[in-house]
């Protein structure tokens, strides 16, 4: 393995002295990227959000590495360390218990002390569940996402989040811890109605689970089955589509129901946006509400 990643990566240049933010797999450990195992090999340390879950995960790969525990809640203190290592010309590498540092985890403190200290950050890209929850959601509409991350625990700020949410019309990201799901669930419900949801349940992992359906129904799909309960959660909120009067999307439907009838779906979409200057992604929706219903 770290032969095949050495022959893989090894081209590339590794300066001495950086920092390497170092994604790891979120769940399947296949995903870890034959770059990252390159640089996990290079390193004179590797600095993590929990030596317990990072020293498996290098035993796995036949390294032996100093480990430096850089977490929430010891991130500004332990930054000094780590830039001391890379002013002696170490090499340290960064990672999260899953996924891309800093993103709703530990890094950011620590790379803006680093980059505040003009040694370089080198960015080791892999698995994101953000990403992977957007790449199988099917949001037709959305042409990008807000991420959101996790919501607030306290009611009134939580209230006011979800209302939020309810009011943005782009595409967002959410993730939740399974002794919440069910209450943000609820509050989806009741605050975004019918909006599309998919709710994405141990990503990568083998009881992997994505559904789409209304927001409505979430608390009502999670009440059928306790296992359903389980796990980390990803939720994509759908973008709303914007909004015409009744005459327009009655004169897009009719644009679209002959095209449709002529040609394949995405030309007959491309056609129909250039015709009518209408958002392609929202004709695109609706092209495939008309083609499933008169299926």
């Amino acid at each position: 393995m770290l032969q095949a990643a050495a022959a893989a990566a090894g081209s590339q240049q590794y300066p001495a002295g950086a920092l390497y933010v170092v994604a790891t797999p979120i769940g399947n450990l296949a995903d870890l990227t034959l770059r990252a195992i390159h640089v996990l090999s290079l390193v004179d340390a590797v600095a993590c959000e929990d030596t317990r879950h990072t020293a498996p995960l290098l035993r796995h790969l036949g390294l032996d590495k100093p480990l430096l525990a850089v977490h929430q809640h010891n991130e500004q203190s332990s930054a000094g360390d780590v830039i001391a290592r890379l002013a002696r010309g170490e090499r340290v590498a960064y990672v999260s218990d899953a996924g891309t540092p800093a993103i709703s985890d530990p890094g950011a403190v620590l790379v803006a002390a680093v980059a505040v200290s003009g040694r370089p950050v080198v960015a080791v890209p892999g698995a994101s569940s953000a990403v992977t929850a957007v790449s199988v959601a099917g949001d037709t509409v959305g042409s990008g996402f807000l991420f959101i991350g996790f919501l607030p625990t306290k009611g009134n700020e939580r209230a006011l989040a979800l209302k939020t949410l309810a009011a943005a019309s782009e595409t967002q990201v959410l993730f939740e811890a399974p002794h919440r799901i069910e209450a943000l669930a609820e509050g989806l419900a009741e605050a975004c109605g019918g909006r599309a949801v998919t709710l994405c349940r141990e990503l990568t992992k083998q009881f992997e689970t994505v559904a789409t359906l209304p927001a409505s129904a979430l608390p009502g799909w999670l009440a059928t089955d306790p296992n359903r309960l389980r796990g980390e959660f990803v939720l994509v909120l759908h973008a709303v589509a914007p909004s015409e009067s009744a005459d327009e999307a009655a004169r897009h439907d009719i644009v679209l129901r002959t095209l449709l009838a002529e040609l394949p779906l995405k030309q007959a979409v491309s056609l129909a946006a250039a015709l009518s200057g209408a958002p392609r992604n929202a004709l695109y929706a609706r092209a495939l509400a008309l083609k499933d219903a008169s299926a």
